[in-house]
């Protein structure tokens, strides 16, 4: 229970199951940072937010602290990625770890079989074989965030809200449950971040978040940045070039290149990437899918569906080539193939071409 409507719903579903409910909320934070409300599921408000659901719907609530768990397995992994001029999605690492892994475990450790969760997602059965697919509400997908779960784990996972029609459908349960989240605002920042990501990162990163030049695509300097980390390819600002220009298109973010902490822009055409490969992959039925699979690439946790086929994947590595051109292909973001609604697995992007 994070403290906002979909996770109190969801509660409030199994409630009225009959089936034993606990509710369990993640406290994640440092604790000498100061909180605010409406942090998202980090804040002691999100715990007070959770516990008057919970007192509401007659079921135990508890905080469990992972803030320890949280670092090493999250943050670690999200700042380690930045110094080597790459964009992470910490949830993509969250689910498997954290929710699905150290909750889960303490959970089955208190009796439980079974995590519940606000998550738009879909389970389905194909033999033996559990498969992860798209919600019903396309808007609200979360499957992309919850590819690297394993056969246990979605063994273990409830997704009640995956067959939802809208949010607005929702929070009109949520309502006429007379749940106190129901017009709770959503949070939509990283929920380990006090201000902005960017400023996050000067805190933590300060050795990395240092000046450096911009160079074009001809290697000539022409101009400066305040920190990789705080830029990623397709970015058009966070850095400022030479007035005169005899070319006057807008720039691009091309490349961040750690080794000499330069950032190389271009035209918008320059970002068309044909190819990716990827590394660190993750299967849902535990195997890649064959070279010359057709199916649908996803960059981004609401991105579009790209047209790709693949042509090599072994183990915990994929090639990718894209039908057509995609820009904005960021090394350090996940990329996640699809079948129609069915998530297959994927993969950290680590190259581009």
């Amino acid at each position: 229970m994070s403290g906002g409507v979909d996770s109190s719903v969801v509660a409030a579903r199994v409630a009225a199951a009959g089936l034993r409910a606990v509710g369990i909320t993640l406290a994640m934070w440092s604790g000498d940072r100061e909180l605010v409300r409406d942090r998202g599921c980090c804040s002691i408000d999100a715990i007070d937010d959770a516990r008057r659901v919970a007192t509401h719907l007659g079921i135990p609530h508890y905080a469990w602290n992972l803030e320890r768990e949280f670092e090493a397995n999250v943050i670690d992994d999200f700042l380690a990625e930045h110094r080597l001029g790459r964009t992470p999605n910490p949830c993509v690492r969250c689910n498997p770890r954290i929710k699905f892994g150290v909750l889960l475990e303490r959970a089955r450790a208190i009796g439980a079989t079974h995590l519940a969760t606000g998550h738009y997602a879909l389970i389905g059965h194909r033999g033996t074989l559990l498969t992860l697919h798209r919600a019903v509400d396309a808007s609200r997908d979360q499957a992309y965030v919850l590819h690297r779960l394993s056969q246990d784990q979605l063994g273990a996972a409830v997704f009640p809200l995956g067959a939802a029609v809208s949010k607005q459908a929702v929070r009109a349960e949520a309502a006429a449950l007379g749940l106190s989240t129901a017009g709770k605002p959503e949070s939509q920042d990283l929920c380990f971040v006090k201000s902005t990501v960017a400023e996050e990162l000067r805190r933590r990163l300060p050795e990395a978040v240092t000046p450096g030049v911009v160079v074009d695509t001809a290697g000539r300097t022409i101009g400066t940045h305040q920190g990789l980390p705080l830029l990623t390819v397709g970015q058009r600002t966070g850095f400022s070039v030479r007035a005169g220009r005899p070319d006057a298109r807008p720039l691009y973010v091309l490349e961040l290149r750690v080794a000499d902490n330069a950032v190389m822009v271009g035209p918008r055409e320059a970002l068309e990437r044909h190819r990716i490969s990827a590394a660190d992959c993750s299967w849902v039925a535990g195997r890649p899918p064959a070279a010359g699979t057709r199916c649908g690439a996803q960059l981004r946790s609401h991105g579009t569906a790209h047209r790709v086929r693949v042509r090599h994947a072994a183990g915990a590595s994929v090639e990718l080539r894209f039908t057509g051109g995609v820009g904005q292909v960021s090394p350090g973001q996940s990329v996640v193939l699809y079948r129609h609604d069915e998530v297959l697995g994927g993969g950290i992007i680590r190259r581009t071409a």
